[in-house]
C-alpha cells in the first residue's frame, strides 16, 4: 500500500455529526494523549446565514457532543481554508487567535485545522500553571445564531505513540 492508510495508521473521530447547528454546536471531545497530531476537517453545507466563530478548546476530561469539556480553555490554532463553493484547493496556512475564526457565509465549503500535541502544550503554557499533561482533550465548537446552517466535522489523529492494527478509543 502507498500513502497514509487512515484506518490503520490513524484514528478517526466523528466530532460533529452532520446536522443543523442552529444556536451553535459543541463537538465530541477527543484525547490527544496517544497521538502527536490531529487534522480536523469541517464541512459546511447549506447556510441560512453566516456562523459566528470556529473555536478550538482543550480540557481535562472527555465530553460528548453538546457538552463542554471540563476546564475548557480556548487555544490558538492553524486553519487552511477552502471558501469557494464546491472547490477543493485549500489556502495557505492561517494562524487563528484563541478567540476563534468566523467562517465564510458561502455554502459548500470546508476548513482543515492542523494541530500538533506540542502546540497544545505551548498554547497552554502561558495560560495555566501546573501539569499540562492533564489537558489532553481537544474540542471543536462553532457558535451560531438561530440559523439553519449545516455542518459536519471529522478528526483524523495520527502519529500514534503506540500504534496498533485497530486503534483504541480516543473519546473515553
Amino acid at each position: 500500500m502507498n500513502g497514509f492508510n487512515i484506518s490503520e495508521a490513524g484514528h478517526v473521530v466523528q466530532v460533529i455529526i452532520p446536522a443543523s447547528i442552529s444556536g451553535g454546536v459543541i463537538g465530541q471531545a477527543f484525547s490527544m494523549a496517544k497521538y502527536k497530531h490531529a487534522s480536523i476537517i469541517i464541512s459546511i453545507g447549506a447556510q441560512a446565514a453566516q456562523a459566528t466563530k470556529i473555536i478550538l478548546s482543550v480540557g481535562t476530561a472527555t465530553a460528548a457532543q453538546g457538552t463542554a469539556v471540563a476546564n475548557a480553555t480556548a487555544i490558538p490554532f492553524n486553519i487552511y481554508k477552502q471558501e469557494s463553493a464546491s472547490a477543493d484547493v485549500l489556502s495557505a496556512i492561517n494562524n487563528i487567535a484563541a478567540a476563534g475564526y468566523q467562517p465564510s457565509a458561502t455554502a459548500d465549503i470546508f476548513y482543515v485545522i492542523e494541530i500538533d500535541a506540542d502546540e497544545i502544550k505551548a498554547a497552554l503554557a502561558g495560560a495555566l500553571s501546573g501539569s499540562l499533561g492533564q489537558f489532553s482533550y481537544l474540542q471543536l465548537s462553532i457558535t451560531n445564531g438561530a440559523n439553519a446552517d449545516f455542518v459536519a466535522a471529522i478528526a483524523v489523529l495520527s502519529g500514534a505513540r503506540f500504534a496498533e492494527a485497530q486503534s483504541p478509543t480516543a473519546i473515553a
